[in-house]
């Protein structure tokens, strides 16, 4: 009855984003995404960097998925706001 596949997430667990500005020289990305631990919680892992090279990585543990999707949320915002947007594609 439902076509799962063409459902839209309501909470992301993965989110691209990217900042460009050349008159600044800047290309910068930032990723995150909501991963699953051994231990039944979940880990927002965070990667950025400049495009093209392979950045920093960071993981934080969290006790459920839900936080760390509140987590992912609120820091998207956050780089939202500091002039990231979503990539495209």
């Amino acid at each position: 009855m439902f076509d799962v596949s063409q459902q839209m997430e309501v909470f992301p667990t993965t989110v691209d984003l990217k900042r460009i500005d050349p008159s600044l020289n800047m290309r910068r990305f930032y990723r995150m995404s909501v991963q699953p631990d051994l231990f039944g919680g979940a880990c927002l892992v965070r990667e950025w960097g400049r495009i093209g090279y392979r950045g920093q990585m960071l993981v934080e543990q969290h006790d459920d998925e839900g936080r760390a999707v509140n987590a992912l949320m609120k820091l998207s915002a956050t780089k939202k706001r500091r002039g990231y947007r979503l990539l495209e594609g």
